[in-house]
């Protein structure tokens, strides 16, 4: 009798794990992907590109491409007329900013005159600030964010919280194994996040910007 109950307490226990496992992990996740995926893009302003790592090269890395290649293409079927590209000085010692407008220039025919450079987006905060800033200089209202989708939630809430209202979103379309861990990141770091911003707390700490 005494092991029966302990089996049926032990399973009880593993459904229990499973349940908080489903609830904490899987559901934020699945709000995550569906969030970023789901692109509901508009005509507008600009589209911001958040920055991402640079190669030792000098090359935009896989990641970065794909955030350039659909900025370009917003570009070039009439969405945007400009584009911000915006991140700072990598580890590599590349500006970020430079290499993505290099690239837009050179690799995808996006007028130089049409790219805005924000060399000191080192992260999702200093980006929105800094895209906010520059676009109340030139008189834009409108938005697309152009990053990685489990990138976007994050994104859209920072720049809600610099003043930006018109925001629609385009995501990155490279999907690679490491994203699980991407994902995970934002699922645990999201939460913090939504705080503040409620709490309207204008200087958020974020963890170091993913490659």
């Amino acid at each position: 009798m005494n092991g029966k109950g302990a089996e049926v307490r032990w399973h009880r226990a593993i459904r229990a794990i499973l349940l908080t496992t489903l609830i904490v992990l899987v559901i934020p996740a699945a709000v995550l992907v569906v969030d970023g995926l789901m692109d509901n893009v508009e005509k507008s302003d600009v589209a911001i590109v958040l920055g991402s790592k640079v190669m030792p090269d000098g090359a935009p890395s896989a990641r970065l491409r794909a955030r350039l290649d659909r900025a370009a293409e917003l570009y070039q079927q009439g969405i945007v007329k400009h584009v911000i590209a915006s991140g700072g000085i990598g580890q590599e010692g590349y500006s970020e900013a430079r290499v993505m407008a290099d690239y837009l220039t050179m690799q995808k025919a996006v007028a130089r005159e049409a790219i805005i450079l924000d060399e000191t987006g080192n992260d999702t905060q200093a980006t929105a600030r800094n895209s906010a800033a520059l676009m109340a200089d030139r008189g834009m209202r409108s938005a697309v964010i152009v990053t990685q989708y489990f990138h976007i939630t994050r994104s859209r809430l920072a720049l809600r919280q610099a003043g930006i209202e018109e925001i629609s979103s385009a995501h990155a379309r490279l999907f690679e194994i490491r994203d699980i861990y991407s994902l995970a990141r934002e699922i645990i770091a999201l939460p913090v996040y939504l705080f503040r911003f409620n709490q309207g707390r204008p200087n958020l700490q974020w963890p170091a910007p993913l490659p």
